[in-house]
């Protein structure tokens, strides 16, 4: 359902209840970031549980930090699968995350942490950034800020995950320096084709868990 960039916020609100009680709509997700106007706090909280496929709801977060979880936020869960496929541990290693966002910063910290891994989130008042970032074992950049990490905060043989998306001169980049990053890091994702595919495939999945529990199936 595409609204308007002045809908109004009860407007909003009224869409999801009214998707809410549609037996047919199986999964349901707030595009973000909305106009201005809009409290999308409140949008998400709004949500069924039982059909938030971006799994953000305060029931699903909660649910995700108890480690009982049924659906993920997409681009969390797409990055720890993408980290089990090329098989790279994750228990007793370093984790920095850059970015403390509700949608991926936060929800991988708590997936990580079930990896057994160590984690540390660094933000926009972190001091010192390269001197963690350098001993990250795996570094994770969701910041939005192109080019932020630069390859001498990166330690030989890290591997780096970038989730940004920022547009530069007319290109998608994304936080990390990748030409430079790539000769110190044992694996990296590039911008495009890295992490976003990956978002859309899991969101797909959550849609699809969410129908199946829905009908008991």
């Amino acid at each position: 359902y595409q609204m308007s960039a002045d809908t109004k916020q009860e407007e909003a609100i009224a869409l999801i209840d009214k998707l809410n009680a549609d037996p047919a709509i199986n999964g349901l997700m707030v595009q973000l970031p909305a106009p201005k106007q809009i409290d999308t706090d409140a949008l998400i909280e709004r949500i069924d549980p039982n059909k938030d496929a971006d799994g953000l709801t305060p029931a699903n977060i909660g649910h995700l930090w108890m480690g009982n979880h049924f659906v993920e936020p997409a681009t969390a869960e797409g990055i720890i699968a993408l980290l089990k496929h090329y098989e790279i541990p994750l228990e007793s290693k370093n984790v920095v995350i850059i970015g403390r966002s509700n949608i991926v910063g936060k929800p991988l910290a708590a997936l990580m942490l079930e990896q057994n891994a160590t984690v540390t989130i660094a933000h926009s008042r972190t001091k010192n950034l390269g001197e963690i970032t350098k001993k990250a074992d795996v570094l994770v950049s969701a910041t939005g800020q192109a080019f932020l990490v630069k390859a001498d905060m990166v330690k030989d043989g890290a591997v780096v995950v970038d989730v940004g998306m920022n547009h530069v001169d007319g290109k998608l980049v994304g936080d990390v320096d990748f030409d430079n990053v790539k000769e110190k890091a044992s694996y990296i994702t590039p911008v495009p084709g890295g992490v976003g595919p990956l978002t859309v495939q899991f969101l797909m999945e959550a849609v699809v868990k969410l129908t199946r529990r829905q009908n008991d199936r």
